[in-house]
């Protein structure tokens, strides 16, 4: 079954969706820790009691030493902390030096099945496509899930892959369809999969006719 992830730093919406049974895991950006205005210092205290499940924390540095030293600092907030790097040569190279030193990676930024080749060669947990915002420019972001899942499976690569930039509802579905191991998804998207016209049409029906009955629990 496809793991659902929230794509956010916004300790509300953890908490809320959190509470729902159904969350297996965090995936943060230096963007959104700065639209959420909390330092990740702050963030993981707040979410240490929400999320045991993987956490992603995304290395600002460009070249590979760096990397790694912040990596292994971020590493320091928790077991279950998961080093993002961007996909690039510095962050194939820090890929490799963290594998070596045990610590879980996840590729980031990726756009094509050469790239998230190269990513499980270095050595990476998890890659991240972005679906949507392949979707975005006309490419089929379902097909490059598609393609990268043929290859990780004819080789048995244990590379997982997270369905990335997520834009509705209807990609969360085909990352599924696809393939993905995992969808890290925004809070308004995952607030619209519960959402549908007949469900709430069913429960007000149900509500009329109870009511109608005249009967009591």
């Amino acid at each position: 079954m496809m793991e659902l992830y929230l794509d956010t730093a916004n300790l509300a919406e953890i908490r809320e969706i959190a509470d729902w049974g159904i969350l297996s895991g965090v995936t943060t950006n230096p963007s959104l820790l700065a639209k959420a205005g909390i330092n990740v210092k702050d963030f993981m205290a707040e979410i240490a009691s929400l999320v045991t499940g993987p956490l992603s924390l995304e290395v600002t540095a460009e070249d590979a030493d760096t990397m790694v030293e912040q990596a292994k600092f971020l590493k320091t907030y928790g077991e279950n902390v998961v080093i993002k790097l961007p996909l690039t040569e510095a962050g194939l190279k820090a890929c490799g030096l963290l594998k070596k030193a045990g610590i879980p990676t996840n590729l980031t930024l990726v756009f094509s099945a050469n790239q998230a080749l190269l990513a499980a060669r270095a050595g990476a947990t998890y890659v991240s496509p972005f679906v949507g915002r392949l979707n975005d420019n006309g490419a089929a972001g379902n097909l490059l899930l598609e393609e990268i899942r043929a290859i990780f499976d004819r080789y048995q690569q244990k590379t997982k892959i997270i369905a990335a930039s997520i834009r509705s509802p209807r990609d969360v579905t085909d990352a599924a369809l696809f393939g993905a191991d995992i969808a890290t998804i925004p809070y308004g998207v995952m607030k619209k999969m519960v959402k549908h016209p007949l469900t709430d049409v069913g429960l007000a029906q149900f509500k009329a006719d109870w009511e109608k009955s005249g009967l009591c629990l």
